[in-house]
């Protein structure tokens, strides 16, 4: 199963990208797990730890223990804090 991640603002700094394919990513899944898996593919989104949420087709998960059900071809956003103005 391949999920699309797609890294916004502070996260695409840290992440290098604005998006890749992640593959065989297990489901279902924790919304803790996910971070996880993409905290070692990219360490340096560990300094968001605490201030970042996902989105999961299109609908805000928090990190935690929520289990996510993903489908082939879900896209997942990495949304760090936004300041705005």
């Amino acid at each position: 199963m391949t999920v699309t991640v797609l890294f916004f603002a502070k996260s695409a700094e840290l992440a290098g990208l604005k998006e890749e394919e992640l593959v065989a990513v297990p489901t279902p899944i924790s919304s803790k797990d996910l971070w996880g898996l993409l905290l070692r593919k990219h360490p340096r989104l560990l300094v968001l730890e605490g201030q970042v949420v996902l989105a999961v087709r299109q609908q805000y998960v928090a990190i935690c223990d929520q289990v996510l059900t993903l489908a082939d071809g879900d896209e997942v956003a990495v949304v760090p804090p936004l300041s705005g103005g």
